[in-house]
């Protein structure tokens, strides 16, 4: 047996108990229990456990102390507890990760979730750790390979960085965090699936992720119809474990899906412990909360690896100014929109590049790179501040140069921003700087502005060619016309 099977057996014996502190029930008060006895022992966030009298049990966790009891939010509905049941005090909130992990679906406690005997590691680790001392973090680390081309050259991510992909529901966000599990450069992938429908669990590791991404992966997992103690724990647990490799000096990918999920849970148990509602229906602590878990994330100390971040945000309706969208988008290195309307004309991934950012450039990129990068913006914002009336046909083209490049380039562009990268993103950048030349050095269309009766509108890039020349005049069809 390996010495570290043995570092971990040894933990699962140390981990057992003969004799644990006993207390009962004393009161149920809407959602939370009161248990006396375990005043002088119990801490808060210790896990506590019920023996109802039909000998099912119940956990819960330590919300609130006073000196004659203490205040239990129990993991499940309190149905079938009586007063008197007995109640047993259990370890603190601590994860022991292991190596052997690796692979493997976990829950929030470090159990295995997949059928498969597992183990816990030899050395247990807080739950909510501090970060590595500011002034000892390294810097952000060079750039990494993702896989696609709008990641590898307009939205660059960083050994260290820690991004924000915000995303409404149905566009797209699951495949895209699935394709950077499998493609960025990192030794070790920690997914928390915080929330998430029970159903997509085993697709997504077997399906979406695949045999290649879970090789390097762990997932942990808390499903949506478990109690908001479990939820808030996962995003913990996965940061912990990530710490875990980190701390050995290895680069670590970690994918929080979802941080909206994570407040969410955060709010029923701050209501539950009787903290009021202060940020559009937030508790005051919910930045707090969010801004430990990430600052946690990103360039670690001196011989430690990066944790490279990526916290997934749900925005209703695309609201960017809602509470957690607007405290993350604060402690980020850079933000991903993605975009609905995109999304429904079937370009995926579904990213909105003029409303999305990325902290780690111009650094990221050589001089002649941001170049390009700004030039493609340029034609980019061209031609959406006229889309509107470039769809109208209220556009004569030579009216505005740039804007008939923007025209002529806009649809390679979009094409661009979906590809992926088989090779490096030099590659990448290799594509973007021959679409920009292309569009450089093909022949002027363009004639001096005249009156908008006599001017020829520009065909929307949008929309699909019509066929047939004049024969389809009575179909709203324009007809062909020479420039001179």
């Amino acid at each position: 047996m390996a010495t570290n099977d043995l570092e971990c057996l040894g933990a699962e014996i140390a981990g057992l108990h003969a004799v644990h502190a006993i207390g009962r029930v004393s009161a149920v008060t809407g959602a939370t229990l009161e248990i006396t006895g375990l005043s002088g022992a119990a801490r808060l966030g210790d896990r506590l456990c019920i023996r109802r009298r039909d000998g099912s049990e119940l956990s819960g966790e330590v919300l609130g102390l006073a000196p004659q009891h203490i205040v239990m939010l129990p993991d499940g509905a309190p149905t079938g507890v009586a007063l008197g049941d007995r109640v047993s005090l259990h370890d603190a909130a601590t994860i022991a990760p292991s190596n052997g992990w690796i692979g493997r679906i976990i829950d929030p406690y470090g159990k295995a979730m997949d059928g498969r005997p597992i183990m816990r590691g030899a050395h247990p680790r807080a739950l909510r750790a501090d970060p590595p001392p500011p002034a000892q973090r390294n810097m952000l680390g060079a750039r990494l390979e993702t896989g696609s081309a709008v990641f590898n050259t307009f939205l660059p991510i960083v050994r260290g960085q820690r991004i924000g992909l915000f995303a409404g529901s149905g566009v797209g966000k699951s495949s895209l965090l699935a394709s950077l599990a499998r493609n960025v450069q990192a030794d070790v992938v920690v997914f928390a699936m915080i929330g998430e429908r029970g159903r997509e669990l085993r697709d997504f590791a077997e399906n979406v992720l695949g045999p290649e991404g879970m090789a390097r992966s762990i997932i942990v997992a808390a499903t949506s119809d478990q109690s908001p103690l479990v939820r808030r724990r996962c995003a913990w647990t996965a940061m912990a474990v990530a710490e875990h490799f980190r701390d050995q000096g290895l680069e670590v990918l970690l994918l929080a899906d979802s941080i909206t999920r994570f407040a969410e849970a955060h709010r029923e148990v701050a209501t539950a412990a009787g903290e009021m509602p202060s940020l559009r229906g937030f508790p005051a602590s919910t930045s707090h909360m969010i801004m430990s878990l990430c600052e946690r994330a990103g360039p670690g100390g001196t011989d430690q690896g990066n944790i490279t971040g990526i916290f997934s945000v749900l925005v209703a309706g695309s609201d960017m100014d809602e509470p957690v969208a607007d405290i993350l988008r604060g402690v980020l290195d850079g933000h991903v929109v993605m975009d609905r309307e995109i999304a429904e004309r079937g370009r995926y991934p579904a990213i909105n590049l003029l409303r999305s950012v990325s902290r780690s450039l111009p650094r990221a990129a050589t001089d002649s790179e941001n170049d390009l990068l700004g030039q493609a913006r340029a034609l980019l914002g061209a031609y959406d501040r006229s889309e509107t009336m470039i769809r109208a046909g209220l556009y004569a083209q030579g009216s505005d140069p740039q804007l008939d490049q923007a025209i002529r380039i806009w649809p390679e562009l979009d094409r661009f921003m979906a590809e992926s990268e088989a090779g490096t993103a030099q590659d990448s950048f290799d594509r973007l700087a021959l679409i920009l030349r292309r569009a450089a050095s093909a022949p002027s269309q363009g004639r001096k502005p005249q009156a908008a009766s006599g001017a020829r509108p520009v065909k929307d890039p949008m929309r699909p060619p019509v066929r047939g020349g004049s024969q389809n005049r009575g179909n709203g069809a324009i007809a062909p016309q020479r420039i001179h």
